[in-house]
């Protein structure tokens, strides 16, 4: 497996240590790395988790704005400043902050939903709220996609 795919369900222990699937654990560990990288998703209550690929979408979205622009500075801070680095265990658990919890309401379970490049760490309620909303969205947008193209085989512009 070459990208992060699924959805995982996942309990915290009394300490906090949550496992991480060991096909994520075999992506981080192609990466050369014995940790993941963790930050907060700007507009959604879940995070963004991931190894080198995660780390070279921020590269590529910061390095979109001019150097020392303000947009870029805030981006960077944002991104790279709430970035934690979390050390993956001989077990292949990590330890999410108390930050990272609060800002996914994370207490004893989590969903770890694979998106290629990166996975999202969801409290349970949320993701399946999350998944129903997107999954009504695509749904309206299969209906346009398929009216689109209908006619177009008719002949008629889009």
């Amino acid at each position: 497996m070459d990208r992060f795919v699924s959805t995982y369900a996942m309990r915290l222990d009394s300490k906090g240590r949550m496992s991480v699937p060991a096909a994520f654990r075999a992506l981080i560990a192609r990466d050369g790395l014995e940790h993941l990288y963790c930050h907060p998703a700007l507009d959604l209550p879940a995070l963004e988790a991931g190894g080198a690929r995660l780390m070279a979408g921020i590269d590529s979205l910061v390095e979109r704005f001019p150097p020392y622009s303000e947009a870029r500075e805030e981006l960077a801070g944002a991104l790279y400043g709430a970035i934690e680095t979390l050390k993956l265990d001989p077990e292949g658990r990590v330890v999410l902050s108390e930050t990272l919890k609060a800002h996914a309401h994370v207490k004893d379970e989590a969903m770890l939903v694979g998106l290629g490049d990166r996975f999202r760490i969801w409290e349970p309620e949320r993701f399946r709220a999350h998944l129903a909303e997107a999954t009504a969205k695509v749904r309206t947008l299969k209906r346009q996609l398929g009216s689109r193209n209908a006619g177009e085989t008719r002949g008629e512009e889009a």
